[in-house]
């Protein structure tokens, strides 16, 4: 008896679709900036937009401001923590972090107690040294140690440049991060924490009397800005770590080393306008979809089909569309048997200015192998006429 399997000719397959937008052919200009560090990202699609030095090790300031909080606000989640709760403020933090050191302070009191609602608030609102080192000192006993709890939890999240020496951005030699770190932390605290995210779209926070306006510039805009952070001291110069939505878009900046107050105004939002004027989404297919089907050699079905395992969306130049392709690739016919989940295809998306993507696509069911006279008709059609499957 003749061995059927040496039947089994792999043909290459490849089918070309090209997606038709009704869209201008060509490509967004890039941008510059004058921002020492920046890093522009889509949270959605997780593409970055625009980065100037986004790995370059730089210090955050109270940007870094962002880490206690969301170190504070997993407290909150795991219930260990709750708003209503107070903590008392000590004689350390009042002197390090409060009025008295003449830097950003919450106007605290040594003695007193504080709701950790309104810690959150003179964090993010008055970017309260003080209330940082409160909260420090209340969650790990020191400001040392809770600085080591930022840099391990930073590590957790993927901010893998970022090292901590203290909970409030206190120039310190060694307490750097990234602009990219950044943008990861912001992306991490708007998906991870959104019952907590709207207190950074705050202006205003009043305590012991004194009410102190948000230092974010974009919130007083009319360009969806809801967040998150600022920073400033002399080496580091103007900084601001920004969300911004339109529509179902959320795009991340982070901009770092600018030379004013007024650079950090005009700066970031002529990035995000642009983010969001240039670019835009686009939904190519949805996880468990059938994409197309393959022909299957010596299968009791003919076709098995093929399932894209994962949504798959992405960001391009709004006059980049036209040239969008998505291209199908598989060795065929597939051979059977055919294990329902097992990866026999892949798509590869292409558009101009980045590079390819590849996403796995799945069979769809099983396929069982023909019996041994189902595989030598097959084997004879083959023969006789050129028929495969």
């Amino acid at each position: 008896m003749f061995n059927i399997n040496l039947l089994c000719r792999k043909l290459t397959y490849a089918m070309i679709f090209v997606l038709a937008f009704a869209a201008l052919a060509g490509r967004s200009e890039a941008i510059e900036t004058i921002a020492r560090e920046a890093i522009l990202i889509d949270i959605d699609t997780g593409e970055t937009l625009l980065e100037k030095d986004a790995d370059t090790s730089m210090p955050p300031a109270s940007m870094s401001k962002l880490m206690t909080l969301y170190i504070l606000f997993q407290r909150l989640r795991d219930g260990s923590v709750k708003l209503g709760d107070t903590f008392p403020v000590s004689e350390n933090a009042w002197r390090v972090g409060g009025a008295k050191s003449g830097s950003s302070t919450m106007f605290l009191e040594p003695g007193k107690s504080v709701k950790v609602e309104d810690l959150i608030r003179g964090i993010i609102v008055q970017s309260g040294n003080d209330a940082c080192i409160v909260v420090a000192e209340n969650l790990a006993g020191s400001e040392a140690a809770f600085a080591e709890e930022m840099t391990a939890t930073a590590r957790e999240i993927g901010m893998m440049d970022s090292t901590f020496r203290n909970a409030t951005g206190w120039p310190h030699p060694e307490h750097r991060m990234t602009a990219r770190d950044l943008a990861t932390l912001a992306k991490r605290t708007i998906i991870d924490f959104p019952e907590y995210y709207h207190y950074y779209n705050e202006t205003e926070f009043t305590y012991n009397g004194i009410k102190q306006y948000n230092r974010n510039p974009l919130l007083y805009k009319d360009i969806g800005a809801d967040g998150l952070k600022t920073g400033h001291t002399e080496e580091a110069g103007y900084g601001l770590t920004a969300s911004a939505k339109r529509g179902e878009r959320r795009l991340v900046l982070v901009v770092n080393g600018l030379p004013s107050k007024k650079s950090r105004t005009a700066e970031p939002e002529r990035l995000l306008q642009w983010g969001l004027r240039e670019f835009d989404n686009y939904a190519l297919f949805k996880a468990g979809e059938t994409v197309d089907t393959a022909s299957v050699w010596l299968g009791k079905s003919k076709t098995v089909p093929l399932v894209i395992t994962r949504d798959v969306k992405i960001t391009l130049p709004r006059k980049a569309r036209k040239k969008l392709k998505v291209t199908l690739s598989f060795q065929g016919p597939v051979p059977a048997p055919v294990a329902k989940g097992s990866e026999i295809a892949k798509v590869i998306v292409s558009a101009p200015g980045r590079e390819p993507m590849e996403i796995p696509l799945i069979a769809g069911e099983d396929v069982e192998l023909l019996g041994l006279f189902g595989r030598l008709v097959a084997a004879f059609n083959s023969i006789v006429w050129g028929r495969s499957g």
